[in-house]
């Protein structure tokens, strides 16, 4: 049985926007066991997967190779139309390089699809006022990682959330490697979302007091957006390459 590392959310929100796309190639990078990658058979992609740890790849006639999304990935340049990346940049130490790999690996007009935890909704906000991390990044002291499940001994790169990605570092990223960034996605809306109504008003309202300018400069729209500021654990991006 193939087992999902990841919400099912977030795959129900990728399948919806890759099933309106033309079929073509697609990469799964950090591929798991092979949950997301069954999803993109079924919906009639031509699929190949890459991850760190192959022995855990558990899904029949799929291609799987070994790549650390830290270097370079075993495929030629302009290989893929389409790239996935659930639940990766997190639990790496250079995004850059990986984004960078993407781009190289996608033809000109393809589509990258990445996911990052969502530390920008209102939620996550309060959290680090309060308490100085968020749900996502919790302090990696020795008794946290010693709680670590038998299952991720001598990997706790797939367990572990290191790099805490916002979406301003995303899309600089994104902007800076040759991709457009087409819509944003939230995996469900933030529970209780109702409560939170009034810090998001508050929040809107003074950011409608800066000049339109300093908006633009600051992606106000996309950062005081309902998919940030009430998302649920997890942000999805759609990116272009252009």
């Amino acid at each position: 049985m193939v087992k999902s590392l990841a919400h099912e959310a977030i795959y129900d929100a990728v399948a919806e926007v890759l099933s309106s796309l033309p079929r073509g190639a697609v990469l799964d990078a950090p591929a798991g066991e092979g949950a997301f990658a069954s999803r993109l058979v079924g919906l009639g992609f031509d699929v190949q997967c890459c991850d760190l740890h192959t022995e855990t790849f558990r899904l029949p006639g799929v291609s799987i190779k070994r790549g650390d999304l830290t270097a370079t990935l075993p495929y030629d340049g302009d290989s893929f139309d389409y790239v996935v990346c659930l639940e990766g940049l997190e639990h790496i130490e250079n995004p850059y390089q990986a984004i960078r790999e993407f781009q190289r690996l996608i033809r000109r007009g393809g589509h990258l699809i990445v996911s990052i935890p969502n530390i920008l909704n209102v939620g996550e906000r309060l959290k680090w006022l309060f308490y100085g991390y968020t749900s996502h990044f919790k302090p990696l002291s020795r008794d946290y990682l010693a709680r670590l499940d038998d299952e991720f001994r001598g990997r706790e790169e797939v367990a572990v959330h290191i790099n805490p990605v916002g979406y301003s570092e995303l899309r600089h990223i994104l902007e800076r490697s040759g991709f457009e960034i087409l819509r944003l996605y939230r995996d469900k809306p933030k529970r209780n979302s109702w409560a939170y109504l009034p810090v998001v008003g508050l929040i809107r309202a003074l950011n409608r007091c800066q000049s339109e300018q300093r908006r633009r400069e600051r992606w106000a729209a996309e950062l005081q957006s309902d998919e940030v500021l009430l998302g649920g654990n997890t942000l999805v991006v759609h990116a272009v390459k252009r």
